[in-house]
Protein backbone atom coordinates (compact mmCIF):
# COMPACT_ATOMS: atom_id res chain seq x y z
CA UNK A 1 0.00 0.00 0.00
CA UNK A 2 1.40 3.37 -1.05
CA UNK A 3 1.97 5.98 1.63
CA UNK A 4 2.32 9.70 0.95
CA UNK A 5 4.90 11.82 2.76
CA UNK A 6 5.31 15.59 2.61
CA UNK A 7 8.61 17.43 2.93
CA UNK A 8 8.26 21.16 3.60
CA UNK A 9 11.40 23.22 4.16
CA UNK A 10 12.05 26.90 4.78
CA UNK A 11 15.42 28.61 5.09
CA UNK A 12 14.94 31.00 8.01
CA UNK A 13 13.12 31.17 11.33
CA UNK A 14 10.91 34.01 10.13
CA UNK A 15 9.35 31.78 7.48
CA UNK A 16 6.81 29.04 8.00
CA UNK A 17 6.53 25.72 6.16
CA UNK A 18 2.80 25.56 6.90
CA UNK A 19 1.92 27.27 3.59
CA UNK A 20 3.64 24.45 1.71
CA UNK A 21 1.72 21.84 3.71
CA UNK A 22 -1.60 23.62 3.03
CA UNK A 23 -0.80 23.83 -0.69
CA UNK A 24 -0.13 20.09 -0.86
CA UNK A 25 -3.26 19.25 1.14
CA UNK A 26 -5.22 21.54 -1.19
CA UNK A 27 -4.21 19.30 -4.10
CA UNK A 28 -6.12 16.44 -2.47
CA UNK A 29 -3.11 14.41 -1.37
CA UNK A 30 -4.10 12.19 1.54
CA UNK A 31 -1.34 12.74 4.08
CA UNK A 32 -1.44 11.63 7.69
CA UNK A 33 -0.02 14.26 10.05
CA UNK A 34 2.84 12.01 11.23
CA UNK A 35 4.02 11.76 7.61
CA UNK A 36 4.53 15.53 7.27
CA UNK A 37 8.14 16.52 7.80
CA UNK A 38 8.89 20.21 8.18
CA UNK A 39 12.21 21.83 8.86
CA UNK A 40 13.94 25.19 9.00
CA UNK A 41 17.32 24.86 7.32
CA UNK A 42 19.08 26.33 4.31
CA UNK A 43 18.62 24.60 0.97
CA UNK A 44 22.38 24.90 0.49
CA UNK A 45 22.81 22.18 3.15
CA UNK A 46 22.90 18.78 1.42
CA UNK A 47 19.60 16.92 1.80
CA UNK A 48 21.20 13.97 3.59
CA UNK A 49 22.79 16.36 6.12
CA UNK A 50 19.47 17.91 7.12
CA UNK A 51 18.16 16.25 10.30
CA UNK A 52 14.51 16.17 9.22
CA UNK A 53 15.23 14.91 5.72
CA UNK A 54 17.62 12.25 7.04
CA UNK A 55 14.86 10.92 9.32
CA UNK A 56 12.48 10.99 6.37
CA UNK A 57 14.87 8.86 4.32
CA UNK A 58 14.86 6.24 7.09
CA UNK A 59 11.04 6.10 7.03
CA UNK A 60 10.44 5.89 3.27
CA UNK A 61 9.80 2.47 1.75
CA UNK A 62 9.35 1.08 -1.74
CA UNK A 63 6.02 2.23 -3.21
CA UNK A 64 5.81 5.42 -1.11
CA UNK A 65 5.59 8.86 -2.64
CA UNK A 66 7.20 12.06 -1.44
CA UNK A 67 5.48 15.35 -2.29
CA UNK A 68 7.17 18.76 -2.36
CA UNK A 69 5.75 22.07 -3.52
CA UNK A 70 8.81 23.19 -5.46
CA UNK A 71 12.04 21.69 -6.65
CA UNK A 72 14.11 24.08 -4.53
CA UNK A 73 12.61 22.55 -1.37
CA UNK A 74 14.82 19.53 -2.07
CA UNK A 75 17.90 21.75 -2.44
CA UNK A 76 19.60 24.54 -4.32
CA UNK A 77 22.50 22.58 -5.72
CA UNK A 78 21.77 20.71 -8.96
CA UNK A 79 24.01 17.80 -8.07
CA UNK A 80 22.45 17.38 -4.63
CA UNK A 81 18.87 17.53 -5.94
CA UNK A 82 19.67 15.06 -8.71
CA UNK A 83 21.43 12.70 -6.27
CA UNK A 84 18.51 12.93 -3.83
CA UNK A 85 15.93 12.12 -6.51
CA UNK A 86 18.09 9.27 -7.85
CA UNK A 87 18.48 7.84 -4.35
CA UNK A 88 14.72 7.95 -3.81
CA UNK A 89 14.08 6.43 -7.25
CA UNK A 90 16.46 3.55 -6.53
CA UNK A 91 14.57 2.94 -3.26
CA UNK A 92 11.31 2.74 -5.23
CA UNK A 93 9.99 6.07 -3.97
CA UNK A 94 8.07 8.35 -6.32
CA UNK A 95 8.92 12.08 -5.97
CA UNK A 96 6.09 14.46 -6.88
CA UNK A 97 6.63 18.19 -7.40
CA UNK A 98 3.54 20.45 -7.46
CA UNK A 99 5.45 23.25 -9.24
CA UNK A 100 5.83 20.93 -12.22
CA UNK A 101 2.16 20.03 -12.46
CA UNK A 102 2.43 17.16 -9.97
CA UNK A 103 5.04 15.52 -12.19
CA UNK A 104 6.86 12.47 -10.90
CA UNK A 105 10.52 13.53 -10.87
CA UNK A 106 11.63 9.91 -11.03
CA UNK A 107 9.99 9.42 -14.45
CA UNK A 108 12.00 10.07 -17.64
CA UNK A 109 10.00 13.26 -18.39
CA UNK A 110 10.38 14.37 -14.77
CA UNK A 111 14.11 13.79 -14.87
CA UNK A 112 14.46 15.88 -18.04
CA UNK A 113 12.27 18.70 -16.73
CA UNK A 114 14.04 18.71 -13.37
CA UNK A 115 17.43 18.95 -15.06
CA UNK A 116 16.42 21.91 -17.20
CA UNK A 117 14.85 23.79 -14.27
CA UNK A 118 17.79 23.15 -11.96
CA UNK A 119 20.21 24.53 -14.52
CA UNK A 120 18.02 27.60 -15.13
CA UNK A 121 17.87 28.24 -11.36
CA UNK A 122 21.66 27.90 -11.07
CA UNK A 123 22.09 30.25 -14.03
CA UNK A 124 19.83 32.84 -12.38
CA UNK A 125 21.72 32.50 -9.08
CA UNK A 126 25.07 32.92 -10.87
CA UNK A 127 23.76 36.04 -12.64
CA UNK A 128 22.62 37.48 -9.31
CA UNK A 129 26.04 36.84 -7.77
CA UNK A 130 27.73 38.40 -10.80
CA UNK A 131 25.52 41.53 -10.61
CA UNK A 132 26.11 41.83 -6.86
CA UNK A 133 29.89 41.58 -7.30
CA UNK A 134 29.80 44.18 -10.09
CA UNK A 135 27.79 46.53 -7.85
CA UNK A 136 30.25 46.09 -4.98
CA UNK A 137 33.21 46.76 -7.30
CA UNK A 138 31.51 49.91 -8.63
CA UNK A 139 30.83 51.12 -5.07
CA UNK A 140 34.47 50.52 -4.10
CA UNK A 141 35.66 52.38 -7.22
CA UNK A 142 33.44 55.32 -6.22
CA UNK A 143 35.13 55.34 -2.81
CA UNK A 144 32.14 54.12 -0.82
CA UNK A 145 32.82 52.32 2.43
CA UNK A 146 31.28 48.87 2.45
CA UNK A 147 30.17 46.82 5.40
CA UNK A 148 29.08 47.72 8.87
CA UNK A 149 30.47 50.98 10.31
CA UNK A 150 33.20 50.65 12.92
CA UNK A 151 32.10 50.47 16.53
CA UNK A 152 34.81 53.00 17.41
CA UNK A 153 35.39 56.44 15.94
CA UNK A 154 38.73 57.25 14.32
CA UNK A 155 39.74 59.14 17.47
CA UNK A 156 38.80 56.21 19.71
CA UNK A 157 40.74 53.82 17.47
CA UNK A 158 43.82 56.06 17.70
CA UNK A 159 43.49 56.15 21.51
CA UNK A 160 43.12 52.35 21.63
CA UNK A 161 46.24 51.85 19.48
CA UNK A 162 48.22 54.23 21.67
CA UNK A 163 47.13 52.54 24.90
CA UNK A 164 47.74 49.06 23.49
CA UNK A 165 51.26 50.17 22.60
CA UNK A 166 51.71 51.16 26.27
CA UNK A 167 50.74 47.58 27.24
CA UNK A 168 47.16 48.05 28.44
CA UNK A 169 44.98 44.91 28.39
CA UNK A 170 42.50 44.27 25.59
CA UNK A 171 39.71 43.36 28.04
CA UNK A 172 40.20 46.55 30.08
CA UNK A 173 40.06 48.70 26.94
CA UNK A 174 36.95 46.88 25.73
CA UNK A 175 35.18 47.65 29.02
CA UNK A 176 36.29 51.29 29.00
CA UNK A 177 35.22 51.88 25.39
CA UNK A 178 31.98 49.87 25.86
CA UNK A 179 32.74 47.46 23.06
CA UNK A 180 33.81 43.86 22.57
CA UNK A 181 37.29 42.40 22.93
CA UNK A 182 37.08 41.42 19.25
CA UNK A 183 36.66 45.08 18.26
CA UNK A 184 39.76 46.05 20.23
CA UNK A 185 41.69 43.14 18.71
CA UNK A 186 40.63 44.20 15.19
CA UNK A 187 41.97 47.70 15.87
CA UNK A 188 45.21 46.15 17.18
CA UNK A 189 45.54 43.80 14.19
CA UNK A 190 44.81 46.57 11.68
CA UNK A 191 47.65 48.61 13.18
CA UNK A 192 50.13 45.77 12.53
CA UNK A 193 49.13 45.19 8.90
Amino acid sequence: MSRTFVYARVSTEGQTPENQVHEIEGKQFEVEPHRIITEVISGSVAATERPGFAKLLDRLEKGDQLVVTKLDRLGRNAMDVRATVERLKSAGVKVVCLQLGEMDLTSPAGKLTMGVLIHIAEFERDLLIERTQAGLERARAEGKTLGRPSALSDEDQAAVRERLAKGEAVAALAREFSTSRQTIMRVRDAATE
